[in-house]
C-alpha cells in the first residue's frame, strides 16, 4: 500500500525573498522591480576637466554608475591628437566666424597641452568608458532625477546620450556581477589621459568630517557627515545648535540622537521638556527627572542669589577685571529677580516694584546676606522663601503709620498665591533638586495647563538654575537643551529673551552649549524682541533646519538668506531631511539615525 504524503503548504514570504526580481527591457528604459531606469553613455569629455569632475556624476542621488579604464598604446593617440592640432590651427586660420576660430584655437591648444603631457612627461592613457543609471520608484521623481544627470553632465561640458536598444547590456554594465560589455564599449569608450581619470575622484565623497566625533547625518550623496561640535575655529567659535522646522517633522528625533552621541562622550545633558518628550529616555540613561511643574523634588527657590549670565560684549571687562559689570552677585541677582516678578504679575506698578525690591532686600540681610557675601559659600536653606517676603510685607501692611499702606496691602493679595496658594506647590520652598547623574530633565508639562506668566516666569526661573549648573565646573561639558523655546519668551517683557540671548553668548567660556530647538520662528522675531531673538538664531555655528511653511518658511528664508533649492527643501517637509549649517558651510542632511539609538528614546516623540 502506497504511502500517502501530504501537500506542503507556499510559504509566500519565502518565495518573495528568493524569487528574481522582474525584469523589463525597452528601447530607452528598463524596469527593475517597481522601479523605473534608463542607461546613459557618455561619448565626449571635456577636454581640460577639473578636479573632482566625475565624482560630480558619480554622487548624483538616486543614480548608478560604471567606470571602466583600459590602459592603451599612447602612439595612436598622439596620432590622433597631432591630426586634431593641423586640423583646428587651419580651420583657425581659413575662417571668418569670430566664434568658429576661438573654439579651434581654443581645441588646438587644449590638445597641444594633452599632447606635452604624453610624448613629453611619458603620462599614461587609457580608454575610458562611463555609464550613468537614473532609477526611481515613481514617474515624477524618475523624470526628476533623469533630468538632474543631462544637466551635470552638460554643466560639466561633457556629452551623453541615451543608450538605445542597449538597456539591457547597459545593466549588465552597470551590475557588479557581470563584466564589461563591447557593444557599450564601443560607443562610449574614449581615450583619455590617466590624469583625466584619476583627477576626477570618481569614488569620492562630498561628505564632512571633522576628523574626529561621531556621526551625525549623511549628505545628498550618501556621505557621511562626521561631527565634533567642540571643535572651535575658523567660523566655528561656539557650540551652540539651533534645530527648527514644524511639528513632526523629526526634531526631537534628531536632537536625542545628537544628545545620545554626546552622553556616550561624556557631555552632561540639561533637558528643558514642555511636553515629557524625554522622560524616558532619560530613565533609559539612568538620569535625574525632574517634575519642575510643581513636584516636590522639581522646586527651584526664586529668591536663592545664583550667578548671572552676562552679556560678554565688553572686551575692557575682561582687560580690567571687571566681569562682574562693578556688580556682586547680589546686586546682579536682583536684577533678575525684577524679571521674574515681572513675569510673574504684569500687572506691578512701578511703586509697588520699588517697595518689593526694598523688601527683598531687607529680607537678605535679615538672612545674613548682603551685597559683599560669597554667595557660592552658601547652602540651599541659607536662603529666604516665598512664605518668609510675604511674611515681612504682610506684616508692613498692618503697621498704621506706613505712608505706602496701600501699596503693601495690594503687594500682600498679589504675592499670597506664590507664597501659601496654588503657585506655592511651584516656588515656595529651598531649592529641592538634586541632580548627581549626566542626564537631567526639568519636566515642565505640568505648566502648560496654568497661565502664561506662571509658564514664563518658571521657565526663566530655570534657565537661571541651568546656568548655574553650567558655570559652577568651567571645565565639565554641558548641553543645555531648550525644546519648544518660544515658551521662554514674552514680547512684553525683552529681558527673559536677553538672558537665553547672554546664556548663548556666554556659554561657550565654560565649556557649555545651548540648543534651542522651536516650531516657531516668527516668536522670536516679533518686533519687541527681534534684537534679541535673531542674534540668538543667527549666533549658533550648528543650524538644522527641518521642513516648515507659511510665515515660519517666509521667516526662515530671509533670516537665513536660503537659496530657492534651499527653500524647496523646507518647504516639502520631508521627514528626516534638513537643512544643516555648519559654521558657513552648508549641506543637505538626512538624518539616518541607527536602530540601537531608538531603543533609548522611547515612545514619547522622537519616533
Amino acid at each position: 500500500m502506497a504511502k500517502r504524503t501530504e501537500a506542503i503548504p507556499v510559504n509566500n514570504a519565502l518565495l518573495n525573498v528568493i524569487a528574481p526580481i522582474g525584469l523589463n527591457f525597452t528601447r530607452n528604459t528598463l524596469t527593475i522591480g517597481e522601479n523605473k531606469g534608463k542607461a546613459y553613455g557618455i561619448i565626449k569629455y571635456h577636454q581640460d576637466p577639473d578636479y573632482g569632475w566625475l565624482s560630480k556624476i558619480t554622487n548624483i542621488p538616486s543614480t548608478i554608475a560604471s567606470i571602466t579604464f583600459t590602459p592603451t598604446d599612447a602612439g595612436t593617440f598622439i596620432d590622433t591628437l597631432s591630426s586634431t592640432i593641423r586640423l583646428n590651427r587651419g580651420t583657425a586660420e581659413t575662417t571668418k566666424d569670430p566664434l568658429t576660430r576661438q573654439r579651434a584655437i581654443r581645441t588646438a591648444d587644449n590638445a597641444e597641452k594633452i599632447l606635452e603631457q604624453i610624448d613629453q612627461d611619458g603620462e599614461s592613457v587609457g580608454l575610458m568608458s562611463v555609464v550613468v543609471m537614473p532609477i526611481a520608484g515613481d514617474e515624477q521623481s524618475f523624470t526628476k532625477v533623469c533630468r538632474k544627470v543631462e544637466s551635470t553632465i552638460v554643466g560639466l561640458k561633457c556629452k551623453a546620450r541615451v543608450l538605445a536598444n542597449l538597456q539591457k547590456e547597459g545593466f549588465k554594465m552597470l551590475s557588479p556581477f557581470y563584466g564589461t560589455d563591447e557593444k557599450v564599449e564601443r560607443i562610449t569608450q574614449r581615450p583619455v589621459p590617466l590624469s583625466s581619470f584619476i583627477g576626477g575622484f570618481p569614488f569620492a565623497s562630498s561628505g564632512y568630517n571633522d576628523g574626529k566625533g561621531y556621526y551625525f547625518a549623511k549628505d545628498s550623496a550618501g556621505g557621511l557627515i562626521i561631527l565634533d561640535p567642540w571643535i572651535r575655529g575658523g567660523d566655528r567659535t561656539n557650540s551652540n545648535f539651533v534645530i527648527t522646522g514644524t511639528i513632526g517633522v523629526g526634531k526631537s528625533t534628531n536632537i536625542k540622537h545628537i544628545a545620545l552621541a554626546e552622553y556616550m562622550r561624556g557631555t552632561k545633558l540639561i533637558f528643558i521638556d514642555p511636553h515629557r518628550e524625554y522622560r524616558e529616555f532619560t530613565m533609559n540613561l539612568n538620569g535625574d527627572w525632574i517634575n519642575a511643574g510643581g513636584g516636590s523634588n522639581g522646586k527651584v527657590n526664586p529668591l536663592q542669589i545664583r550667578t548671572a549670565a552676562k552679556d560678554d560684549n565688553s572686551e575692557d571687562d575682561k582687560l580690567y577685571g571687571d566681569d562682574g559689570h562693578g556688580m556682586g552677585d547680589m546686586a546682579l541677582y536682583i536684577k533678575s529677580l525684577e524679571i521674574f516678578f515681572g513675569h510673574y504679575i504684569p500687572s506691578l506698578t512701578d511703586r509697588q516694584k520699588a517697595i518689593l525690591k526694598t523688601e527683598i532686600i531687607e529680607l537678605y540681610n535679615k538672612f545674613n546676606i548682603f551685597w559683599e557675601t560669597e554667595i557660592k559659600m552658601l547652602e540651599n536653606n541659607d536662603f529666604p522663601i516665598m512664605e518668609d517676603l510675604h511674611r515681612q510685607i504682610n506684616e508692613k501692611a498692618k503697621e498704621r503709620d506706613n505712608p505706602y499702606q496701600k501699596e503693601y496691602d495690594d503687594l500682600t493679595l498679589l504675592l499670597r498665591d506664590i507664597a501659601v496658594g496654588s503657585d506655592s506647590f511651584i516656588w515656595n520652598g529651598h531649592t529641592s533638586i538634586q541632580t548627581d547623574s549626566q542626564c537631567v530633565c526639568l519636566d515642565t508639562k505640568n505648566l502648560q495647563t496654568t497661565s502664561n506668566s506662571v509658564k514664563s516666569a518658571q521657565y526663566f526661573n530655570l534657565l537661571q538654575w541651568a546656568w548655574d549648573e553650567i558655570v559652577k565646573d568651567p571645565t565639565e561639558r554641558v548641553l543645555l537643551i531648550c525644546d519648544e523655546a518660544y515658551y521662554m519668551i514674552d514680547p512684553n517683557i525683552p529681558e527673559s529673551l536677553m538672558f537665553l540671548r547672554n546664556i548663548a553668548k556666554g556659554v561657550r567660556k565654560y565649556e557649555g552649549a545651548l540648543g534651542v530647538i522651536s516650531h516657531s520662528v516668527v516668536d522670536f522675531l516679533d518686533p519687541k524682541i527681534k534684537m534679541y531673538g535673531q542674534p540668538l538664531l543667527e549666533m549658533a555655528c550648528f543650524k538644522i533646519l527641518m521642513g516648515t511653511d507659511g510665515s515660519n518658511l517666509k521667516e526662515t528664508k530671509e533670516l537665513y538668506n536660503l537659496t530657492d533649492a534651499e527653500e524647496e527643501l523646507l518647504a516639502s517637509k520631508q521627514r528626516g531631511q534638513a537643512l544643516l549649517m555648519v559654521g558657513s558651510k552648508r549641506l543637505r542632511a538626512n538624518f539616518e539615525i541607527p536602530d540601537y539609538k531608538f531603543k533609548y528614546m522611547g515612545k514619547a516623540g522622537g519616533r
